[in-house]
């Protein structure tokens, strides 16, 4: 399925209990995890897309977020601002998969976007040589130069 721009793309959930929350996750919805111990994080797969990442509520209050795709995140925060809301976490990167920012609308709704990174570009195959002619019409050719 391709995601499409503006459309919701991410759930985070950000748990004061993140191994608590998984298990009843788990329990209850029958929710798959998959653990990233480097970044502190568990990603979840409902039956359905979206899914989404559980972690340890730190930076925002316990809750979830919903991530927005965009393919331009610094257009759409400015997009943000002059329409009246506010960004309160600046863009930065996910390494490997790309970048995010947190904002707020006008009424205090904390929502977050998603640029993903390009996908790299295919490696150009090297020219292809040119065939060296054999066959009948080279042999004739050479007999007839004699």
């Amino acid at each position: 399925m391709v995601q499409k721009p503006n459309s919701i793309v991410h759930v985070e959930i950000h748990s004061n209990a993140p191994e608590k929350t998984k298990s009843f996750l788990r329990d209850v919805f029958g929710w798959k995890f998959e653990d990233m111990p480097q970044m502190n994080y568990s990603m979840f797969q409902p039956p359905s897309a979206p899914g989404g990442g559980l972690q340890q509520a730190e930076n925002l209050p316990a809750g979830v977020l919903d991530y927005v795709l965009t393919e331009d995140i610094e257009n759409t925060l400015r997009k943000i601002t002059s329409s009246g809301g506010a960004v309160t976490m600046p863009k930065q990167e996910i390494p490997g998969m790309g970048w995010f920012a947190v904002f707020q609308d006008p009424t205090g709704i904390t929502l977050a976007l998603y640029e993903a990174q390009a996908p790299p570009r295919p490696a150009r195959k090297a020219p292809r040589k040119a065939a060296k002619r054999t066959g009948r019409k080279a042999k004739k050719s050479s007999k007839r130069s004699r």
